[in-house]
């Protein structure tokens, strides 16, 4: 960005506006394995400044076709959505409000940390029950643009289910409130003479025209964040027409959000973990369906490589655990330690957490999943509160260290986040896991939710490594073959970002992928917002941004 124009776009913003490299630098990264350095990093102060860059890059769009807008509020995302070549709008410093919680709704900004959003609902005794495994450094804004999920969304759903209004800045420079709309609403906002009025114009004659195909496209799995969700927008039963859920997982590639309601749950008092080990995948499918009528709250995996990730950084994890002492956590971790220095350790762990608020309903549910277990002859356990703490350590940290602490090696996510139907669990992770295996160069691990089929595949590697490299389009190919076999989904919580938006027509086909294009036409016809993500996104632009600096 030249002199005059990033001076001019200082005098736009009450906010503060950098450009040094230590901050282009740090913006140039998100989670992902990919570096994309920004001209400009934007830290707006309110909603006027929104509009104000918004505006600022509409009038110089022509003669700066590159010049765009992508927000960002922690900078966790795993696929590079939040990361480009031109504008970062950085939520996180001023965008971020203690939440307001009334009548089982929390109003939020992007920037506000997922961990004291979370702080805030539980005073009420309410939760947002979408939450990632990232809770401790994720951020609203995130959340609500990936369309995130965890843990608890095999029985509460993904984010799309609780985002109720939005209110965001369009490509107009204007600001709007998405919610809801009846049909008799929908036929007033069609007449306005707006940009609103011509997005609701547009939308609902793409939806109606091609409702059918758009509804055959949905995916057949439970958890799904790629591409636009138009199947959800309009309810023919209901005549419902609600926008809130295509923005919600559109990565902010059709405006920036302001602000977002989220239906809350309330926390349930009691809860029994059972813990089962598997010494192969024989069973795991016949074990899925015991387990799933049962109605879990969770239903979560990882596998041996990961269990072996937190003994050899055992000290890091004692002090998550927060116990007094590391003998209290080596106590707690023992029977892992005899285990993996005996060459016994599972080579899959399944967590299954039931909740609720009587306690011997859950105990109960506890006995028959026993009773149903008795054929396979597993190892089981019942984890005890300080237990589950353990458990849920491992599963959730396990990408922090990932990232953190194999120093000869680095975290590269491009096969992360795919869904399948779970009864098909036994049958693919081997075909995937047989992928990587014939690429030495890659250390992987295993985790993910089970009960919904979502795993994350997470290889080690040095990414420097020119086989590597070429490796990485070619593992693409054959696990998202597999997956497309098994109609599942590409991402169901990380979005498509850099590394999956070029592998959205081969999961949807083309006429599909071209109802997403016509989209992202009626909201950004001029390409201001996070340019790349979701249409327009290239292999050789991803493969040529793989980061090199760590």
């Amino acid at each position: 960005m030249d002199d005059g124009l990033l001076n001019e776009l200082k005098k736009q913003v009450k906010g503060d506006v950098a450009s040094d490299e230590e901050t282009l630098n740090t913006f140039s990264h998100d989670a992902s394995l990919f570096e994309v350095k920004p001209q400009a990093v934007v830290y707006p102060k309110d909603g006027e400044d929104v509009q104000a860059l918004v505006k600022f890059v509409a009038k110089h769009k022509k003669a700066y076709p590159k010049l765009s807008l992508t927000g960002r509020s922690a900078g966790t995302d795993m696929g590079g959505g939040s990361i480009n070549e031109s504008i970062i709008v950085a939520f996180g410093k001023y965008f971020n409000h203690t939440p307001t919680v009334k009548n089982e709704t929390a109003t939020t900004q992007p920037g506000v940390f997922y961990r004291d959003f979370e702080k805030e609902t539980l005073k009420h005794g309410l939760i947002f029950p979408s939450y990632p495994a990232s809770r401790e450094i994720c951020a609203m804004g995130g959340i609500v643009n990936n369309n995130s999920g965890g843990e608890k969304s095999l029985q509460y759903g993904k984010t799309e289910k609780y985002v109720k209004r939005v209110r965001v800045v369009l490509s107009d420079g204007n600001q709007y409130e998405i919610k809801p709309l009846t049909e008799q609403e929908l036929k007033e906002k069609m007449q306005l003479k707006t940009l609103e009025g011509e997005i609701y114009i547009k939308m609902y004659e793409l939806v109606s025209k091609n409702y059918d195909e758009i509804i055959n496209a949905k995916p057949n799995v439970s958890k799904n964040s790629a591409g636009y969700y138009l199947w959800n927008v309009y309810d023919k039963k209901t005549g419902i027409f609600d926008l809130t859920k295509l923005w919600v997982g559109a990565q902010g590639t059709l405006g920036l959000l302001l602000e977002a309601d989220i239906q809350l749950v309330p926390v349930h008092k009691h809860r029994e973990m059972e813990i089962i080990f598997l010494r192969d995948m024989s069973h795991l499918g016949q074990i899925i369906d015991a387990v799933l009528p049962l109605k879990p709250e969770s239903f979560e995996s990882y596998d041996d490589n990961t269990l072996k990730l937190a003994l050899r950084y055992f000290p890091e994890f004692a002090r998550k655990l927060g116990v007094g002492s590391l003998i209290q956590a080596g106590l707690a971790f023992l029977p892992a330690f005899l285990q993996m220095f005996t060459g016994h350790l599972p080579k899959l762990i399944l967590q299954i957490d039931f909740t609720g608020d009587d306690p011997e309903e859950l105990k109960q549910k506890i006995a028959a999943l026993r009773e149903k277990l008795k054929p396979f002859h597993p190892k089981t356990r019942i984890a005890i509160e300080d237990q589950e703490k353990k458990y849920w350590l491992v599963r959730r940290e396990s990408f922090n260290l990932l990232r953190n602490k194999i120093r000869d090696k680095h975290t590269a996510p491009f096969v992360d986040d795919f869904v399948i139907n779970p009864k098909d669990i036994a049958e693919v992770i081997p075909q995937v896991t047989a992928i990587l295996k014939r690429h030495p160069e890659f250390i992987f691990t295993v985790a993910g939710h089970v009960g919904d089929g979502n795993f994350h595949i997470i290889p080690l590697v040095d990414i420097t490594n020119p086989k590597v490299r070429t490796a990485i389009p070619q593992i693409f190919q054959e696990v998202y073959g597999i997956i497309n076999k098994y109609h599942g989904s590409i991402t169901g919580e990380h979005n498509d970002g850099i590394i999956r938006t070029p592998y959205l027509e081969g999961m949807y086909g083309g006429k599909i992928v071209e109802l997403f294009k016509e989209t992202k036409r009626v909201f950004d016809p001029d390409n201001i917002f996070n340019p790349g993500k979701k249409v327009g996104g290239s292999m050789d632009f991803a493969m040529s941004h793989i980061r090199v600096n760590w």
